[in-house]
């Protein structure tokens, strides 16, 4: 199974990458790289995170690094947030 990252989810990335270099510029790779992999991990347990509880839909679900939730469909990325934040039915 092959894990694909929607544009929305890349764009994300970009945003908390330099979000945290403005305080932490040396721990910033290393973060991106570990939500990188833990969303990477998904296709071998892909019903292995909660479903995401704005929709209540088994086929979405989430996993979470720190405080960002990785939310995913059919193991298609959709996008990484900040986890009080709420996913929008825009967002998948």
């Amino acid at each position: 199974m092959k894990v694909i990252w929607s544009k929305e989810s890349l764009q994300q990335l970009i945003q908390i990458e330099q979000y945290i270099s403005r305080d932490h510029p040396e721990r910033t790779v290393q973060f991106i790289n570990r939500l990188i992999d833990r969303a990477e991990k998904i296709k071998d347990y892909p019903y292995k995170g909660r479903v995401v509880p704005e929709f209540s839909l088994n086929e979405i679900r989430e996993v979470f690094e720190k405080s960002y939730r990785i939310s995913e469909n059919q193991i298609e990325i959709l996008t990484v947030f900040e986890g009080p934040k709420l996913l929008k039915s825009s967002e998948i």
